[in-house]
């Protein structure tokens, strides 16, 4: 079974950070995925949240901040080109773009990615917005994409037709043996996010789970 980080080792250090990349790399994962979200000037930075807050317990959102802004309260703040510099093709990084987010800034910092060396083979693009992944498919067709549904197969199966892809992220909790195997027969790669615990990762790997998405790394360590 391959393993997935979770915005990097979220479990074992400060999650979407260099360190966390670092943590995640040093337990052996097969991909590293992390959030990209743009800040007002345009800035594709590593962050989860649509906001900051700071030492006042205040929001700063991360969409009317700039970079430097947003570097002042939160100094391990990464850019998208920077972590994917840090992981420097060790292993695939899975991208997930949030929903809303202009794609165009994106699209360029990959295409300088892959006039430097990185092929479509290091980086993938996952959403949980259709919109999304549409226009970086459009404008980056070689990049693999990933659907990312909370709940329905229904909907996470029609959006994978029309993008042609075969990769489907959904929560575990929703998972269950047949919908895996039958997903499984017809060519699909169902992988459950966040899943935590070994037992339940082994259990769905017996009905056709090949991946799984983890905020604990060490605890799939091969």
């Amino acid at each position: 079974m391959k393993i997935i980080g979770h915005r990097g080792a979220k479990g074992l250090a400060p999650e979407n950070t260099l360190l966390s990349f670092t943590k995640a790399l040093e337990h052996g994962v097969d991909e590293i995925e992390f959030d990209v979200r743009l800040t007002k000037d345009g800035v594709a930075v590593v962050i989860h949240d649509p906001h900051l807050r700071d030492p006042d317990g205040g929001k700063i959102r991360v969409s009317t901040s700039t970079y430097k802004e947003l570097l002042a309260h939160k100094q391990d703040l990464v850019t998208f080109e920077e972590a994917m510099r840090h992981i420097n093709k060790r292993v695939p990084a899975l991208v997930e773009v949030k929903p809303d987010v202009d794609t165009a800034p994106i699209v360029v910092v990959t295409k300088k990615l892959l006039d430097d060396g990185w092929s479509e083979k290091d980086i993938l693009f996952g959403s949980f917005s259709q919109s999304v992944l549409r226009k970086l498919h459009k404008a980056l067709p070689q990049i693999p994409t990933v659907v990312i549904e909370s709940w329905s197969g229904v909907r996470g199966t029609y959006r994978a037709r029309e993008l042609g892809t075969k990769r489907l992220s959904m929560n575990h909790r929703w998972l269950w043996s047949g919908f895996i195997a039958s997903m499984k027969k017809r060519g699909y790669c169902v992988t459950p996010y966040t899943l935590n615990d070994p037992i339940v990762a082994s259990r769905m790997a017996r009905y056709g789970v090949e991946m799984v998405i983890t905020d604990y790394p060490d605890r799939f360590q091969k």
